[in-house]
């Protein structure tokens, strides 16, 4: 099958809602609601690949990514997203309406369980996980757990380091382990949104070279003002570095037997370059699209030259390792 790689840079959907998408609300096992959106691929189209779910980092919606979804699916595929239990339209897990938190990551590896195998029951394969930051970590993890097996995972700056990231992992938790102890676990971490002290311009320099892509969000955020987030909790941050030393334990990204690639970029001032890097070396079928200066944190969500080349090494990997797993399976 040829794709025209325009397909991405042609895509209306940055801000709006693909008129063949649709919005819905799911329960988890607990009655919980996540907000998700499903494009359902066109039976009379030929050439059609599978099903990707995709799922966004921390304080992320879904209408950030709807210009690569979009692009998915007009490839071909069925594609599925979610906002994470407790952000964007998914109900909140903290004190107030704004601060990220979570009792535990291992809730949030339970939920991607239970709405993969919904997905994966209720969409033709190949089936490809894809994540980004902090749902990469958490996504890789439900993997590495053997929790889901998709066949194919894609991460984008997944979150397997956090800065200052010259401390171990380790120093980091204890230390805030300490601060936990010393309140309120769900007040938040600092002021404002991603980073302690970055302003929201600022903000920008850390996630995306391309301001009109990084104005989409604010732009959504004003027509659905429920979806905005700010600082992560000290137990979201606590939690997150248990849940990042849980998968430097020996032999954890060792068993994962599922190809995967990762994207990163060794100016990420968000998410760690090196555990990145580490990880592709770990993983027994892991390959790396490394960048440099000219890309920030949200890959898929960079000017044009950077995102094309994440698109398209996405594209190759998944021709070359998706459909040989999905078939190798009976699942395409």
């Amino acid at each position: 099958m040829t794709i025209a790689v325009d397909s991405f840079i042609q895509s209306p959907a940055r801000r709006a809602i693909p008129a063949a998408a649709c919005e819905s609300r799911w329960a988890l096992p607990d009655g919980h609601l996540l907000r998700r959106i499903d494009w359902a691929a066109d039976t009379t189209a030929s050439g059609q690949r599978g099903s990707i779910l995709f799922m966004p980092g921390r304080g992320d919606a879904y209408e950030k990514w709807l210009e690569t979804l979009d692009g998915w699916h007009r490839e071909g595929w069925n594609v599925t997203s979610a906002d994470w239990r407790g952000q964007a339209g998914s109900g909140r897990l903290g004190r107030d309406g704004t601060t990220g938190h979570v009792p535990d990551f291992a809730l949030w590896v339970q939920d991607y369980a239970a709405l993969y195998a919904d997905w994966a029951a209720s969409t033709p394969g190949p089936h490809v996980a894809i994540a980004h930051s902090m749902g990469g970590q958490i996504v890789l993890r439900a993997v590495a757990e053997g929790a889901v097996k998709p066949d194919a995972l894609v991460l984008s700056a997944p979150m397997l380091g956090i800065h200052p990231t010259w401390v171990p992992a380790g120093v980091l938790h204890r230390l805030a382990r300490g601060i936990v102890r010393l309140g309120d676990p769900r007040r938040p971490a600092w002021k404002g949104g991603e980073k302690p002290g970055a302003q929201p311009r600022a903000r920008s320099l850390l996630l995306t070279h391309d301001e009109s892509r990084y104005d989409d969000e604010d732009w959504w955020r004003r027509q659905r003002p429920a979806i905005g987030m700010g600082a992560a909790s000290w137990g979201w941050i606590e939690r997150a570095l248990a849940s990042i030393r849980s998968l430097e334990r020996p032999g954890m990204l060792e068993a994962v037997d599922v190809p995967v690639l990762l994207l990163g970029t060794s100016i990420d001032g968000l998410v760690s370059w090196r555990a990145i890097r580490r990880a592709a070396q770990r993983l027994p079928h892991g390959e790396l699209v490394a960048f440099g200066p000219e890309c920030r944190h949200e890959i898929l969500r960079e000017v044009d030259p950077v995102r094309n080349r994440a698109l398209g090494a996405i594209r190759e990997f998944l021709d070359r390792c998706a459909a040989q797993q999905g078939a190798s399976t009976g699942a395409a």
